[in-house]
Formats: structure tokens, C-alpha cells, sequence
């Protein structure tokens, strides 16, 4: 049994992100030029669950890689175990990101949805044991079930960077991940920022969400994001959406 979380419930470890901008060869390039980044920085994280969201292109990936070269993890996906180089994604912006922390910590992961199966290539390719996965490589499960299978045998204490990782899993299979993510929460000292299109994922108790968008990032209501809207009123009345949808393909 794991014994509960010695530090205070909900606090987190990373609490601000900050950026120099002496360290801005030039601001008219990306990522830099993204509106969300050249307007939503310094931040403020207030809770230990933190959830980005977003349309596709509004910075949030752009942002967690930066983030995870700034925590030392492999931009591409990983630990402290892969080292990271200044050609990697998220080295631009990272660079110049100032993190401050309640506690600085050296353990945790960075998943991209994108690049889990690379991660497993190598980590087979440098003879790493899966004993915390039962004993079965990654590879022979689905990409659902190697994600849950990750998460529960890799995430312990630290800081957690995912991005959108219900690419990997079915609606059912984020309930599953929204327990194991609620065990964590509670059961270890462990931080978790996610960027996510999912409204079951942002609807997830006690989360911050941060809307990332061209007027900065911002907190928003989960229930009043637009991917829980208009996934809620689409489910209500999906007859609506296609009269809309299919009318130009009508004479």
C-alpha cells in the first residue's frame, strides 16, 4: 500500500514560468510569434493537477516541450535519462523559460502521444528491463494499454508532462486513467501538467484548466471550455450539427 503524499495535497512543485527575454534572438519567429506564448508568460500554476487546452496550432505543445527541455527531460519524450540537445524540439523557447519551484525535484517524464513508441524503441534497444510493466514489453500491448501500463508503473513521485494523451486511449480508457491519475493525486507527491482535447480529461476534480489562446493563457471553468460545450450539445442534438455540416453538399 502507498502511503499517502507527505507535502500539502494539491500543491505543486513547478509554480511559476517565467521567460527572459534577453534570450530572444527574435521574437518574430516561432514559437516565439505564437500569441498565447508572446502574451501568456510569466505563469502561474496553483494546483497540482494543471490542465492546458486549446485549439490545434495555439502553442500548448509548443509550451510542454519547452517546459520539459526546461526540466531537463528529453524534449521528444522521456527522463533525465535521455539527454537532451539544442537541436531538440522545445530548445528554442525552453532556453528561455525561468521556472521557479516550491521544491525543485529531478524525477518525472515527458509523453508525447506522437513519439511513446520511439521511447519504447529505445528503451528496448538499451536492454531496459520492463519488470514495472509485468514483465512484458511495451510493444505487445495496444497503445492504450501500454500507456496505462506506463503510467502505472513509471509515474511515481515528480513532475509529469503529457501531451494529449487520450490519442491513446478510448473514452473508457480515460475513465481508467482519470483513476489512476486521482491514486496519484492523492497517494504520491506528484505534479501533472496536461495538454488535452479531451472533455473527460478536463473535467478531471480539482484540476486548474488553462485556456491557451491568442489573448494568452488564462483560467477557464472546465465546464465552459468549448471542447465540453460542443461536445455536450452535439451529443444533445447531433441533427443540428448535420443540417449545418451537410448543407453545401445539397442542391
Amino acid at each position: 500500500m502507498k502511503k499517502p503524499r507527505t507535502g500539502v495535497t494539491g500543491s505543486p512543485f513547478l509554480v511559476d514560468i517565467g521567460i527572459h527575454v534577453d534570450r530572444i534572438a527574435d521574437a518574430n519567429v516561432h514559437p516565439f510569434n505564437v500569441p498565447a506564448i508572446a502574451r501568456g508568460l510569466p505563469l502561474r500554476l496553483g494546483s497540482s493537477v494543471t490542465m492546458l487546452v486549446g485549439e490545434n496550432g495555439a502553442g500548448k505543445s509548443s509550451l510542454l516541450e519547452a517546459i520539459a527541455w526546461a526540466c531537463g527531460f528529453n524534449s521528444r519524450g522521456g527522463d533525465r535519462d535521455r539527454s537532451f540537445a539544442e537541436d531538440a524540439d522545445g530548445y528554442a523557447l525552453g532556453r528561455t523559460l525561468q521556472l521557479g519551484w516550491r521544491q525543485r525535484v529531478s524525477d518525472g517524464f515527458f509523453l508525447r502521444a506522437e513519439t511513446f513508441h520511439q521511447w519504447i524503441d529505445y528503451m528496448e534497444s538499451v536492454g531496459a528491463r520492463f519488470s514495472q510493466y509485468g514483465d512484458k514489453s511495451l510493444h505487445l500491448r495496444s497503445h492504450g494499454e501500454a500507456f496505462l501500463a506506463l503510467f502505472e508503473g513509471r509515474f511515481e513521485d515528480g513532475v509529469y508532462l503529457l501531451d494529449e494523451p487520450e490519442a491513446a486511449l478510448s473514452p473508457e480508457r480515460q475513465l481508467s486513467f482519470l483513476a489512476l491519475l486521482y491514486q496519484m493525486d492523492r497517494l504520491r507527491n506528484a505534479q501533472f501538467i496536461i495538454a488535452t482535447h479531451s472533455p473527460i480529461l478536463l473535467c478531471y476534480p480539482g484540476a486548474s484548466v488553462l485556456k491557451v489562446d491568442d489573448d494568452g493563457i488564462h483560467p477557464i471553468d472546465a465546464r465552459q471550455c468549448e471542447h465540453v460545450r460542443l461536445t455536450r450539445d452535439f451529443l444533445n442534438a447531433p441533427e443540428r450539427y448535420f443540417r449545418h455540416l451537410f448543407a453545401e453538399g445539397e442542391d
